[in-house]
């Protein structure tokens, strides 16, 4: 396991103990992105797809990959950008660069061993019922989002959680996921969710007599957050490595005490 690195919010000067995440290489070894100790975090305001990957070399076989860059959601609404140290070229060896070697490592995911995933904030001692940890699974287009939040909801246990099969195409605030006493809205774009959106979301919720609950990769409005405490709306951030973050008082609940 990664040791935590101290980030330090810019915004509310909170500090966090983040534990950089592991990326599988394909030769079976966890590859953790080198996180730039004291290095400042930076606050996402504006968020694109080729923006948003860092290249690390696996210390294993030498294979230099692309990996989604670290990111913090801060419980103040920031969503943070963890520097990372640039990838070393890999020392000479034998083949093409960049390719892995042959060795007994290479059949390491053949074998059924898996490589390790990012950790995910450790439930509270009061959570209830017990689960196992959130397996996430690396975002890379919007679809990946909305299945992300889709695994997240059912880990969290809500039941039968599915894709409705049509969103007005009119609306940019309509349900992207449906479930037994839920509804939830994934906002993949790259500007904080509105006030607009997180309100639409609650009124489909009341209108259904179901939990809200909402997933956004570029954090939320203030005005935004202010209304889902409020209200009692969850917020959840999630950051390219598909490990969503509860970033209010109603997440935080539902995370520790489950659907």
């Amino acid at each position: 396991m990664s040791e935590n690195v101290p980030v330090r919010c810019p915004a509310c000067r909170r500090t966090h103990a983040f534990p950089p995440p592991a990326y599988p290489c394909p030769c079976g070894a966890p590859v953790v992105p080198p996180v730039l100790r004291g290095a400042p975090a930076e606050p996402i305001t504006h968020r694109t797809w080729t923006d948003a990957w860092v290249t690390v070399r696996c210390a294993a076989c030498g294979r230099r990959d692309q990996w989604p860059q670290p990111e913090l959601g801060c419980p103040c609404g920031m969503v943070l950008r963890v520097p990372v140290r640039p990838a070393a070229h890999p020392p000479h060896q034998q083949g093409a660069p960049g390719s892995a070697p042959p060795s007994a490592g290479c059949t390491a995911s053949a074998t059924g061993v898996s490589p390790a995933a990012p950790a995910h904030p450790p439930l509270p001692r009061t959570a209830a019922p017990p689960r196992p940890a959130f397996r996430p699974v690396t975002i890379r287009t919007a679809r990946d989002a909305v299945t992300t939040a889709a695994r997240y909801l059912r880990w969290l246990g809500f039941r039968d959680v599915v894709q409705p099969d049509e969103r007005p195409a009119a609306s940019a605030y309509g349900v992207d996921l449906r479930g037994r006493g839920l509804v939830a809205q994934v906002d993949p774009t790259t500007r904080p969710t509105s006030l607009r959106a997180v309100e639409c979301l609650w009124l489909n919720g009341l209108a259904a007599g179901a939990r809200g609950v909402a997933f956004s990769l570029a954090g939320y409005a203030p005005e935004a957050r202010r209304r889902a405490d409020g209200v009692g709306l969850p917020l959840f951030v999630m950051d390219l490595t598909g490990a969503p973050q509860p970033v209010n008082g109603a997440a935080d609940e539902l995370l520790a005490g489950g659907a």
